[in-house]
């Protein structure tokens, strides 16, 4: 259903913040500024949430970002809250103490980012959800990818490489903070749970997303299910990468199919290897856009598009949203990643993984 949003301006000037969030990074507490506005200049601020748990802040929303509000003429002032919730919350003070009209952050929990929102409100600036929907909180709009069918796409590639006959499979979810994650799962669930061959023997959340936290995890896994675990649900690809360095210890990489998410350079050459199954694609580029589209129309006093609304359960509101679609990839779509440029092939195709790449058609 698609709900067109009603937009209250002031002064014929919309003021936003824009929320996302994705991940984090426990150790460092410093803010990185690296973009254009500073010094209270800036009419878009955008805190991204660290450098840890994704590879695509900083090398893919970033720039991305930038090179949308620079096309724009708008300033905007891009920060990285490294993984530190007081670290994002101090950012956006700043940013909302300079005046910005439109302040973007991936926030690290939902508490924290609805208490950003709420401050925010409180001074007539709009809120923007990016990435990750902040459940109680009180952001105007919301952009993501439909992360309940990226889960249905993992659970289906997990199928597919599974395939028929009786097997366990454990699950290694994304951190329980991350309201993302719980959709991951939801639809990966949703898929595998009606499948009565498949038995799921253990499901665990790693906190934080962090890969060495989920390679002990899955060691514990396999040591409690005596080495009997033929499937690994893992939410994104660090995850399914540390599961696969327990499987490489114990002579089963490549024998149990794991899945992930993001089409990482380390994720695609991991499928191109064999050891794991699958990865979800989700062109950044198309998310940061549509987040910068909707900040610029705000500031330009127009009405956003939409193409629906999602749920803050938490908060009992519908949220108007732009949700876009994920894909999924498997070996033979690897260079659909590489065709897209969103990894390159240069980097893609070294070494050992280059004869496969030739095989691909992959250059």
């Amino acid at each position: 259903m698609r709900v067109r949003p009603s937009v209250l301006l002031a002064t014929g000037v919309a003021s936003v913040l824009l929320l996302s969030s994705c991940g984090s990074d426990s150790g460092a507490s410093s803010s990185s500024s690296e973009s254009g506005g500073g010094g209270g200049s800036a009419e878009v601020g955008v805190i991204l949430p660290d450098t840890k748990s994704s590879a695509r802040w900083e090398s893919f929303d970033r720039p991305l970002l930038q090179e949308a509000f620079d096309a724009a003429g708008i300033e905007a002032d891009i920060q990285n809250a490294q993984g530190d919730a007081s670290n994002m919350q101090t950012i956006a003070d700043q940013m909302l103490t300079q005046g910005v009209k439109v302040l973007a952050i991936v926030n690290l929990d939902s508490d924290s980012g609805a208490a950003i929102e709420a401050k925010a409100k409180k001074q007539g600036v709009q809120t923007i959800d990016y990435d990750r929907l902040t459940l109680g909180g009180s952001a105007d709009y919301y952009v993501s990818f439909d992360n309940t069918v990226v889960g249905e796409q993992q659970g289906q590639g997990l199928a597919q490489c599974l395939g028929p006959g009786d097997k366990n499979i454990v699950y290694l979810n994304g951190s329980p903070t991350d309201n993302n994650a719980g959709m991951f799962s939801a639809g990966a669930h949703s898929v595998l749970d009606p499948m009565a061959n498949y038995k799921v023997v253990a499901e665990q959340s790693v906190p934080e997303w962090d890969n060495q936290q989920a390679a002990t995890i899955f060691e514990q896994m396999l040591t409690q299910q005596g080495g009997r675990i033929d499937g690994v649900l893992a939410a994104n690809d660090g995850l399914g990468n540390a599961a696969i360095s327990i499987l490489a210890k114990n002579g089963l990489a490549g024998k149990v199919p794991v899945t992930g998410q993001d089409a990482t350079t380390q994720g695609l050459q991991n499928i191109l290897a064999g050891t794991q199954c699958m990865t979800v694609y989700k062109p950044v580029d198309q998310e940061a856009k549509a987040l910068a589209d909707i900040a610029i129309a705000l500031i330009n006093g127009e009405e956003p598009k939409t193409t629906g609304t999602v749920e803050d359960s938490t908060g009992g509101r519908q949220v108007n949203s732009v949700l876009l679609e994920p894909q999924l990839i498997t070996r033979d779509e690897v260079k659909t990643v590489v065709d897209a440029g969103f990894v390159e092939a240069s980097e893609l195709c070294t070494g050992e993984f280059a004869a496969a790449c030739t095989e691909l058609g992959i250059s």
